[in-house]
């Protein structure tokens, strides 16, 4: 009986020169876009990338690449995390009509996403529950002062 041979291909860790191709498959703008949306929401929602990856069924890296863009998001998968994350589907997309708005929710996406660690999510939460703002602008004051002397 012959033995079948079966071959094997060894990366070498590099990725190959595609001569400026974009890879149809590959993430793109929106894939990253949507990523920081989604990574936007489960911290508002206060839930870690674990029990996202619990309630979606996957692992927490999957989760960690669907945030940073590495994979895209199939149409079913993102309607399970809509639903864990409760919000719509449209809430991962800009809204055509509403040019100005998608800017600006972009910008606040991308400000806030240096909230990663309970730190900042802490001084955030302390100062919007300030509601003198004097007490506000002296708050602010504080924290410069103590970051210009670091």
């Amino acid at each position: 009986m012959a033995r079948k041979t079966k071959l094997s291909i060894i990366s070498t860790g590099k990725k190959k020169s595609t001569g400026g191709i974009i890879n149809a498959r590959s993430s793109g703008k929106h894939d990253v876009d949507l990523a920081g949306a989604l990574r936007l929401r489960r911290v508002e929602q206060k839930m870690s990338q674990a029990e996202l990856a619990d309630k979606l069924g996957v692992t927490f890296q999957q989760v960690q690449k669907y945030e940073k863009g590495v994979n895209r998001i199939g149409a079913s998968r993102l309607q399970h995390i809509a639903t864990a994350l409760d919000v719509p589907v449209t809430f991962f997309f800009d809204d055509a009509d509403a040019g100005k708005r998608a800017i600006e929710s972009k910008r606040e996406v991308e400000s806030l996403l240096f909230l990663d660690s309970s730190f900042s999510l802490r001084l955030l939460r302390a100062y919007s529950a300030v509601k003198d703002q004097a007490v506000q602008r002296q708050f602010v004051s504080l924290i410069e002062s103590i970051a210009a002397n670091e």
